[in-house]
């Protein structure tokens, strides 16, 4: 008999971790030296306003979840709160931004093997996308444990250089760049060397950077205990956001003088390279190599129980659904997989453009995916105030508070239309919701003329 139940196997430590993972990735490790350079100092900042944000998102989707023990994706949120045409659309959405953001991740493992072999990039992308697809089909335990020492790998990276970053700035130390002062968040052109201009258009790749920690909601289905990891899970990601990203950031530009940082690499990278230890260069590349193969990890995964899902409620192939007989949903981690293996291509064919595409488009449908939740929990408040009530994990402020978010989200995307770099992203993108809009009209008109004709069939007695 075929399996259809996901079986709940991740423990609070593999939550744990996968909150974490979900907020250090490629993002942080390859996209913050690009989004340094545009905002210099002032990326502090932008990761701050972006961090808060995303927390209201997350204690509004952490309360829609522990509401109804019953849901298991953000479409079955949006279904209840927006109708099944926005569930269709947000689900699907979902499924595209991790295959986007997965893409994002198989480009960055080319560009960092590059490190050590000169080999085309597509290489180490397809054989880390095989070796990955290969655990995934196994348990979803596998993915647990996957998460949590690649996320473990991450936070010691980044324990290591907090440390380092301090013992310079209190010992007065040198790099070869120079001195290792605070003054070097102000003495290279100010906090804003680049205005106002620079420091706006830096918000999509912090948006960018952020993808995943919504990977909390997504693993709810497969959460031993999420009455109690997920409101866990959840709380912790303030002080993650402040210690990993602003923290991590604020020892970055005071080793390195923003203007010495590349955008085409990590900043991570060249900042252990400067500090005297000859392998460190070598190690951190290995770590931010295993970050880009977490994170796909994670889009793997996720697009895999989005389309679990999507076929539970038909609005997808039939096929997505059977799972294999260790409770994997097989079939949709192999046409995740294939659709996400389309980034090597893209690779080979625009390398130069190739992350910069599919992170915009990454951050803009995830914005979309945010927004969603945003507006079912102010829906949901009005509308059922006596599961607001009872609820153990109310989220605070709500709902002026997801007004005043959704605003920022409207922004960032009016930004992305203002910013040369990434519009021809933004104007793409509404193509996808036009497509799936269409999709849902045509399959709703066939599944009326299907019940009309069942309907109209004479029963026999």
């Amino acid at each position: 008999m075929a399996q259809t139940e996901l079986k709940r196997e991740l423990a609070n430590r593999h939550v744990q971790l996968i909150a974490i993972g979900g907020t250090i990735g490629t993002g942080l490790f390859l996209g913050s030296g690009k989004a340094i350079q545009q905002a210099g100092p002032s990326i502090m900042i932008t990761y701050l306003i972006v961090g808060i944000a995303v927390f209201f998102v997350m204690r509004a989707l952490g309360e829609l979840l522990l509401s109804n023990a019953g849901y298991q994706s953000f479409t079955d949120i949006a279904e209840d709160y927006l109708g099944p045409r926005v569930a269709f659309i947000t689900g699907w959405t979902y499924w595209f931004c991790w295959v986007m953001t997965a893409m994002a991740d198989v480009i960055a493992v080319g560009v960092y093997v590059q490190y050590w072999f000169n080999i085309p990039h597509w290489v180490p992308a397809v054989v880390c996308l095989i070796i990955l697809l290969g655990l995934n089909l196994l348990t979803v335990k596998n993915f647990g444990e996957l998460e949590f020492w690649f996320a473990l790998i991450k936070v010691i990276t980044i324990l290591a250089l907090i440390g380092i970053g301090v013992i310079f700035l209190i010992m007065g130390l040198k790099t070869d760049a120079g001195s290792v002062t605070v003054r070097n968040l102000w003495e290279h052109g100010g906090v804003f060397p680049n205005g106002v201009k620079g420091f706006l258009f830096s918000f999509q790749m912090v948006v960018f950077a952020y993808v995943g920690v919504e990977l909390v909601g997504v693993s709810a289905a497969e959460t031993a205990d999420p009455e109690k990891n997920i409101p866990s899970a959840i709380n912790k990601i303030p002080l993650r956001i402040l210690f990993f990203y602003v923290g991590a950031l604020f020892v970055l530009l005071c080793i390195n003088p923003w203007t010495e940082l590349s955008p085409a690499e990590s900043p991570f990278v060249k900042t252990f390279s400067l500090v005297g230890i000859p392998i460190a260069a070598g190690i951190i590349n290995f770590v931010v190599l295993t970050s880009a193969a977490s994170a796909c990890n994670s889009g793997m995964f996720s697009t895999s129980r989005i389309l679990y899902n999507l076929s539970r409620k038909n609005q997808a192939s039939v096929h997505f659904a059977k799972l294999n007989k260790n409770h994997v949903p097989g079939n949709s981690l192999f046409i995740s997989t294939l659709v996400i293996s389309a980034g090597a291509l893209l690779s080979k064919l625009i390398p130069e453009q190739a992350f910069g595409i599919v992170t915009t488009i990454s951050a803009i449908c995830f914005i979309w995916v945010w927004g969603v939740v945003l507006v079912c929990h102010i829906k949901y408040k009005k509308t059922r105030p006596d599961l607001h009530l009872k609820s153990k994990f109310k989220a605070p402020l709500t709902p002026a508070v997801n007004v005043v978010v959704l605003a920022l989200f409207a922004a960032i995307l009016i930004i992305m239309l203002i910013a040369r770099e990434t519009r021809p992203a933004l104007l793409f993108t509404p193509l996808w919701f036009i497509l799936l809009y269409v999709l849902y009209s045509v399959n709703s008109r066939k599944r009326e003329q299907s019940n009309k004709i069942i309907s109209a069939k004479p029963t026999i007695h």
